[in-house]
């Protein structure tokens, strides 16, 4: 190291004095300093602060996705970093409570100074979800216009170039269409685990014509049994699946849908346990950033009750809704509709039990 070089700092290396100059009060600047403006301020801050910690990670497991194929090695930090998002996220909501020991007649000392300014315009949280794969045609419109309108030209340029981007979603979807196992020397996973569901609808069609049911459990179990009947062929029937994904009720792909669904049924085999933990990833990303988004709605519904958002939006109603529609990797929490008992799953012939005993690498494809 230079010895003329200047020392590091604390102060210095983190910019503590620049970044304690950040905070500046409307209220102070209009006469009187509302105490807990500064509260507002910083806990928003930090918030950006991580979401840049969250696009930071997201960046690096979207080039590894961009890649033909991921290797072992990148597979376990692809999940290490998702882990990392998932903290991250974690905090996220627990910084909703301390802005709630601000009293809604405190928030009213401010609030009126603030308007137009809003968290809904928040750039690196609009890239996190367009990164994660929120589409604009799956977004809630904002008061009847896309969420960019209230933006400025060079925030929404930056927003569309993003859009053009392999997201998380695509890369995901690619990556388990070159899932290998579902056809291998012979043997049919798909074709195997259709004679299996099928077997266990006979069965539950058996059950219904036993003699032994009262007509509350037989009118239970008819509705269950048709409920699971339709579910089944829709998944079966490739044609079906493509229909609804072009009416927004599916976004996988037919064969990155059975390679999910193979990963979390034989999640057991070692080869599978890190994608599985990917994907399990996925899902935990999702669900904490709904429960987020509806802390965030509780919090404005007891902050400002019906009124209207500071930035022009409905408030409560708006987040409320987002919170459910803005969903991502809905169709992996949705296989779980077509699981069945591990006792009921269809043993792998011993070659591919084998080859599922090590990372799969043979020319025949790569995870």
């Amino acid at each position: 190291m230079n010895s003329k070089s200047k020392t590091v700092t604390y102060q210095d290396y983190l910019k503590i004095p620049e970044l304690l100059r950040l905070q500046q009060p409307l209220s102070k600047e209009a006469g009187e300093l509302a105490h807990d403006e500064v509260l507002f301020i910083i806990t928003h801050q930090v918030y950006e602060l991580w979401f840049k910690q969250i696009l930071h990670e997201l960046d690096f497991v979207l080039k590894l996705f961009q890649k033909e194929s991921i290797n072992e090695r990148h597979m376990g930090i692809i999940v290490s970093r998702f882990e990392r998002i998932i903290e991250i996220q974690k905090i996220l909501i627990a910084q909703v409570a301390v802005l709630e020991t601000m009293s809604p007649a405190d928030f009213l000392e401010f609030r009126d100074l603030l308007a137009p300014a809003s968290g809904f315009q928040s750039i690196q949280f609009r890239l996190l979800e367009i990164k994660m794969g929120l589409v604009k045609e799956r977004r809630i419109l904002f008061e009847r216009q896309t969420f960019s309108s209230e933006l400025r030209d060079e925030e929404r340029a930056i927003l569309e170039e993003t859009e053009k981007d392999l997201s998380l979603f695509d890369g995901v979807n690619r990556w388990l269409e070159r899932t290998p196992f579902l056809d291998f020397d012979g043997f049919s996973f798909w074709d195997s685990y259709k004679e299996a569901l099928e077997e266990n609808l006979d069965k539950q069609k058996q059950s219904l014509d036993s003699g032994h049911l009262s007509a509350e459990e037989r009118e239970r179990m008819e509705k269950n049994y048709e409920s699971t009947r339709k579910n089944i062929e829709a998944i079966m029937d490739e044609e079906k699946h493509n229909e609804m994904v072009e009416t927004g009720q599916r976004e996988l792909s037919y064969r990155s849908l059975q390679a999910a669904l193979l990963i979390f049924l034989y999640r057991d085999q070692p080869v599978l346990y890190l994608p599985y933990r990917l994907l399990t990833g996925l899902i935990d990303m999702d669900e904490y950033l709904t429960s987020w988004r509806y802390r965030h709605a509780l919090m404005a519904h007891r902050m400002i009750g019906r009124k209207t958002g500071t930035g022009g939006s409905s408030g409560y109603s708006y987040l409320r809704a987002t919170a459910e529609r803005h969903k991502v990797f809905s169709d992996f929490t949705n296989l779980t509709t077509f699981f069945l008992p591990r006792s009921k799953l269809p043993t792998l012939p011993d070659d591919i039990q084998k080859a599922l005993g090590f990372y799969y690498s043979q020319s025949k494809g790569k995870l």
